[in-house]
């Protein structure tokens, strides 16, 4: 009996252990399934944690049990105010500052509606368009959709929405089957072929694939992948990233070769492409979508092999370029590239000279999340990044830019970037 009752103890300890944390991270992306119902199912859970506190917990212990289950409700009310708060005091912004800050951005939805006030007020920059918003429809319904959120910006005399997509070809396709699924471009590659042959082919896949996505409204699609194919199977927690099965090649030169071809297709359809992921996921084991990663590859062999293909299609096409949530210690043992000034400053834009689009992966992947979305927006757009994707967890969105809007009335230095927030510059060359 005493050894049941020390068993059932220890179970509640860890269960109030687990509440607390749960209340710490409320509305965490990775619950975001559970998003409609998380409050009130935590809610209920602390209130039987309460009760078996009372019952169960002897002497000085039941302090303290009782203090750790009223200290996760008060938490998981406060982390609930707080979000309430953003999000209203994000759709009362308006004004010069706001709209700076809110072109910045480009977000996920569920469902346009919803989106109408932001675009009208130029609170966002861009939208990203994924499967949850082509499943189960048309592609008139969805073109119908966002020419309907483009009239809303030309009303208000605001600059056309970016609007983006994940259509890699092959595992991501995000647009298909509205848009006709390719296979991967790393099979167009063929030791029978000629280099002129396969850069062709790679123009004709660009091109189709533009033309389709323009059909939508697309103006930015996040592809093509240049990190340089690592040769290895993604490791047991590489759930999302798999590089190695997304990759164009190994050799830098093949993939720069293939990648310009692709991209100028796509701009031939009037669409932007996106190199990604900077500065290379070759050498990262890691899956950013959920965990820190560090990219201990030196900067030397990365300046002349894994980012040869970022600089040569980047200096003879329009495309952007996409930041990773790696840490490149040798540059920056601190911050993430993604929101490294450093790296974006010193390295891009000055030893590069690339004036193009930066835009960072999705700030609610966990490798940038978990080290704080305030922190993580700020700093990104304090080094010069141009836009901020929140794609998977949309709603992050009104904490970010809540964020944003503190840190301008504070005075942030080089926070608005006025030479870079032009939204002129965010669309594709026609």
């Amino acid at each position: 009996m005493r050894a049941l009752r020390v068993i059932a103890g220890a179970v509640g300890w860890v269960f109030l252990a687990v509440l607390w944390f749960w209340a710490w991270h409320l509305k965490d992306p990775h619950l975001r399934f559970m998003r409609a119902w998380e409050l009130c199912l935590l809610l209920g859970a602390l209130a039987v944690g309460i009760a078996i506190a009372w019952r169960f917990a002897r002497g000085r212990l039941r302090p303290v049990a009782l203090g750790l289950a009223f200290a996760a409700l008060l938490t998981a009310l406060g982390n609930e105010a707080a979000s309430r708060r953003h999000r209203a005091e994000v759709e009362a912004a308006s004004g010069p500052v706001a709209q700076a800050l809110g072109a910045r951005f480009i977000v996920g939805y569920d469902d346009a509606a919803q989106l109408r006030d932001r675009v009208r007020k130029g609170l966002i920059g861009g939208i990203f368009v994924t499967g949850r918003n082509v499943k189960g429809r048309t592609a008139a319904e969805l073109r119908d959709e966002i020419a309907g959120l483009q009239a809303l910006r030309r009303e208000a005399g605001l600059p056309p929405l970016v609007v983006a997509t994940d259509q890699e070809g092959g595992a991501v396709s995000r647009l298909s089957p509205l848009v006709e699924p390719q296979p991967a471009l790393a099979t167009l590659l063929d030791a029978e072929v000629s280099d002129e042959e396969l850069k062709q082919r790679a123009h004709a896949y660009g091109a189709r694939q533009g033309r389709a996505l323009a059909a939508l409204g697309i103006t930015l699609n996040f592809s093509p992948v240049v990190d340089l194919r690592p040769g290895r199977a993604p490791g047991r927690w590489d759930l999302h990233t798999r590089i190695d099965e997304r990759a164009i090649s190994a050799d830098p030169a093949i993939t720069a070769q293939v990648a310009l071809a692709y991209e100028r297709g796509l701009e031939s359809a009037g669409i932007r492409g996106t190199l990604k992921h900077f500065p290379g996921l070759a050498g990262v084991t890691e899956d950013t979508h959920h965990f820190a990663a560090v990219l201990h590859t030196p900067a030397a062999r990365l300046a002349t092999h894994d980012w040869k293909p970022f600089q040569e299609v980047s200096k003879q096409s329009d495309a952007a370029i996409m930041l990773g949530h790696v840490i490149l210690p040798e540059l920056d043992a601190e911050h993430p590239v993604s929101f490294s000034r450093r790296i974006v400053r010193q390295v891009i834009r000055s030893e590069w000279g690339y004036q193009g689009l930066l835009v960072t992966d999705d700030l609610t992947m966990g490798a940038a999340y978990n080290r704080g979305l305030c922190d993580a927006t700020v700093r990104a757009l304090g080094a010069g990044v141009d836009l901020l994707l929140i794609a998977y967890d949309h709603d992050k969105y009104f904490d970010a830019m809540h964020c944003a809007l503190q840190a301008a009335q504070r005075g942030a230095p080089d926070l608005l970037l006025p030479e870079r927030a032009d939204a002129r510059r965010l669309q594709p060359s026609r």
